[in-house]
């Protein structure tokens, strides 16, 4: 049987392990996920690491592609994920049903709490192109190493923006929702052949089991909109 691994940002996380504990129990196989943040598992697939795959962001999957470390059609969707907002458990909500809404909350808040990811680049050009640069920006603050949810659970700031299926796991936040569709971004998530892949087979297997309707209820379930089922 063959042992897998698989590098990732840590967006899908929570539905991954799950189903990768499936998948093994299934064929016997043993998948090892390694978690990192995104910046990070880029760099270090540049710098030459080999894996069997990497679930990161299709842009981030496609870009590993053009430097030779994705194998030729090796990309496979998975899912589609939104960015949500939380507060710190107990706390009033702040209303987000439209654009206005976002930029009153953002006022409001003392300290926002945003991550290194998509969702943080999202939320970071929305306060450019929101007009928001002066007023909000000296607030924002980026999170490393965890995520942007702990900094909201401990009181040092008062909203955080990442995506639902990272937010959804951490103790201590209630969710708030979604963005409004208006400032909203869907990051789609993909998995990634590697070029070099040690277990190539029993890879594309882990790869079409991931993107079945089967998968399907797990990661709707952790946050994210699958494209199958």
């Amino acid at each position: 049987m063959a042992k897998l691994t698989v590098l990732q940002s840590i967006a899908f996380r929570e539905a991954f392990l799950e189903l990768a504990a499936r998948f093994d129990h299934a064929t016997g196989h043993h998948t090892l996920a390694v978690f990192d943040g995104g910046v990070n598992v880029s760099a270090r697939i540049a710098a030459g690491e080999v894996v069997d795959a990497i679930v990161m962001s299709a842009d981030a999957i496609d870009e590993m592609a053009r430097g030779g470390r994705i194998a030729p059609g090796g990309r496979t969707d998975l899912a589609l994920s939104a960015i949500g907002c939380a507060v710190r458990a107990g706390q009033p909500k702040p209303a987000l049903d439209s654009t206005d809404d976002f930029v009153r909350a953002l006022r409001a808040a003392r300290s926002i709490a945003y991550s290194t990811g998509p969702s943080g680049v999202h939320v970071a050009r929305l306060v450019e192109r929101l007009g928001l640069a002066d007023d909000v920006g000296p607030r924002l603050r980026q999170v490393r190493g965890e995520p942007a949810g702990a900094a909201v659970a401990r009181g040092e700031c008062d909203l955080a923006f990442q995506q639902m299926s990272e937010l959804l796991p951490v103790a201590g936040i209630d969710i708030v929702g979604e963005l409004p569709d208006d400032v909203q971004k869907r990051t789609l998530f993909s998995i990634g052949l590697h070029a070099s892949a040690p277990e190539s087979g029993a890879t594309q297997a882990l790869m079409r089991f991931l993107a079945s309707a089967e998968a399907a209820p797990v990661i709707r379930a952790r946050g994210m909109q699958p494209l199958a089922g």
